[in-house]
């Protein structure tokens, strides 16, 4: 099975934007961990009839009333948790880890950091970062590929504007050549 994780999107539209459809074509599942920002925006994912959800910390009330908080599901046997705000370190994982491991998880996909990150050890954490409104780095989605128990991963580019941090290091870059 082939699915996409994504995350952050803080869209306020009532349809998905082609960039990013043309991604979502290409999955047999999306995950989205969160922060969607409108009903709107998550009533078009949902259409699609691919997504698994849960909510996050801006999204609108109506959105929090539908979605849960914490998303727990199987595919081809391995256990897949979603949530929103697993930790709120981008360089230690250990509470996340832990979190995983309470809910019972193999992969725990999260959002809230908008930038990507892939740690495996006795569990895979994973935060898509954002497609639409990424920090510290590009937009990207992750693909998470499933099939006969292996499990690979990959960062997905996405088109869109990048964090300002990173234009503003790569014209550094540019200026020092």
């Amino acid at each position: 099975m082939k699915i996409i994780l994504v995350s952050d999107t803080h869209l306020e539209t009532d349809s998905i934007p082609a960039y990013l459809s043309d991604v979502f074509d290409q999955y047999d599942m999306i995950i989205h961990a969160g922060d969607f920002d409108s009903l709107s925006f998550f009533k078009a994912l949902d259409a699609t009839g691919k997504l698994k959800a849960v909510h996050g910390n801006s999204d609108e009330p109506a959105v929090k009333e539908l979605l849960p908080e914490k998303l727990v599901f199987e595919v081809e046997g391995v256990k897949i948790g979603v949530i929103h705000e697993a930790s709120l370190s981008i360089v230690d994982n250990t509470a996340t880890r832990y979190m995983a491991l309470e809910m019972g998880v193999d992969i725990l996909v999260f959002g809230h950091l908008h930038r990507p990150i892939i740690e495996k050890s006795d569990v895979l954490l994973i935060c898509p970062g954002s497609p639409t409104k990424p920090r510290m780095s590009d937009p990207c989605a992750i693909e998470l590929q499933i099939k006969n128990g292996t499990i690979e991963t990959n960062i997905i580019p996405i088109t869109g504007q990048s964090c300002g941090y990173i234009d503003f290091s790569r014209k550094l870059g540019e200026d020092n050549k």
